[in-house]
């Protein structure tokens, strides 16, 4: 009887274990071409990262009401447009709000993805009176991070976590309305997009579920060249076209008057307007004495001559951690993005990446590591 009910109990077992294979979904997919006559630019990157957490506060120093928002590391993108208005909230709710009319002063320091949506935001609550100062406009790292919708990067403190993901909840569906074509004045610079990670807890994306994406479903990729993968997939990813957006938002402020003044800040002392919002990022280490800044190198690299049509997703697999050749820690890894620089041609399309160096700076480049980003992207693929 026992050795009866065994059998039926394999029976069973290996009925639901095929079951459950069949119904994971095979997503074929092509690969990018990863000769080294395909590869564009090598783009070298620093975010702004602060340990322990962002800096997202108010307080009065040297007399004026300084609001804090930066620090945000790989997740700017993630996360600006809800932390534009987490921060912006804070200031006109504290007790410095009362002296904040509709058409006082307010300057922001620094011109990237934080301090444009810090203006944006402002102007959508009915402030008039805003200028960005800033050293550059362009080429900033804002303009070439690739746009992964996704919590990465982070160093939070678990107490601010809950925040941070209500931060990210908004972020999200800001830019779902302009996927959708339904943002009030934003047209482009966001798509949604599967998006593919080797397991669930990789992606940072879980708190999402259920509140503003859908399950992620189990799939195995198959690239037609003999290599397959196992992964995970959120197939309402966001990516964001971080350069169109940057435009888009810089002639959104410019056409509703907001001021934008070139020139390097170092001390709040050379802003005359009593309200100020710091979003400096690296730059915020000197400006605000934060020896909790720190940058976090990146290494990506543009891809060129590729087919469009074959680029319509996002990959992030997280590799080995190392050390680069200067002798700092570094972690690695694998991602892809449908990332297209400006003027550039319709088929020079892609970028894969990265790595993950803190404290490394412009002095200590470690450019061995593009060798193996573009290593390890190959043998994803599995391309000989």
């Amino acid at each position: 009887m026992f050795k009866k009910l065994w059998v039926i109990t394999c029976i069973i077992l290996s009925s639901l274990t095929s079951l459950l294979h069949a119904e994971v979904e095979v997503r074929r997919i092509t690969p990018p071409k990863l000769g080294t006559s395909y590869l564009g630019q090598k783009v070298l990157c620093h975010r702004p990262m602060r340990r322990g957490s962002p800096n997202m506060s108010v307080e009065q120093r040297y007399g004026k009401v300084i609001v804090s928002n930066y620090g945000h590391g790989d997740s700017c993108w993630a996360l600006a447009p809800g932390c534009a208005d987490y921060s912006n909230n804070l200031l006109i709710n504290s007790k410095y709000g009362t002296d904040l009319k509709k058409d006082t002063p307010i300057t922001i320091i620094g011109s990237g993805a934080i301090g444009l949506f810090v203006a944006y935001d402002l102007l959508i609550k009915g402030y008039s009176n805003i200028t960005i100062v800033a050293e550059a406009f362009n080429a900033l790292t804002s303009h070439i991070s690739g746009g992964l919708v996704a919590p990465v990067s982070m160093d939070n403190d678990s107490k601010m976590q809950s925040t941070v993901h209500k931060i990210g909840f908004k972020a999200y569906n800001f830019y779902k309305s302009i996927a959708e074509e339904k943002h009030p004045h934003l047209v482009g610079g966001a798509v949604i997009l599967p998006t593919y990670f080797e397991n669930r807890d990789d992606s940072g994306l879980e708190p999402y579920v259920g509140v503003v994406m859908e399950r992620a479903k189990n799939v195995i990729l198959d690239f037609g060249n003999g290599t397959t993968r196992e992964m995970i997939v959120y197939d309402d990813g966001i990516f964001v076209d971080t350069c169109k957006l940057m435009t888009a938002l810089t002639d959104y402020l410019k056409k509703n008057k907001v001021k934008f003044v070139k020139k390097k800040i170092t001390s709040f002392s050379q802003i005359r307007d009593k309200f100020i919002v710091n979003c400096a990022g690296l730059g915020a280490k000197e400006l605000s004495s934060d020896d909790k800044i720190v940058p976090v190198q990146g290494h990506l690299i543009m891809l060129k001559n590729q087919n469009p049509a074959n680029l319509q997703y996002m990959i992030v697999v997280y590799l080995n951690e190392g050390m680069t050749r200067s002798g700092q820690k570094v972690k690695r890894s694998f991602c892809i993005f449908p990332k297209h620089l400006p003027n550039s041609s319709h088929g020079d399309v892609g970028m894969i990446g990265t790595t993950y160096v803190e404290g490394a700076t412009i002095l200590t480049p470690n450019n061995e590591e593009f060798d193996i980003v573009h290593k390890n992207a190959k043998e994803f693929f599995g391309i000989k």
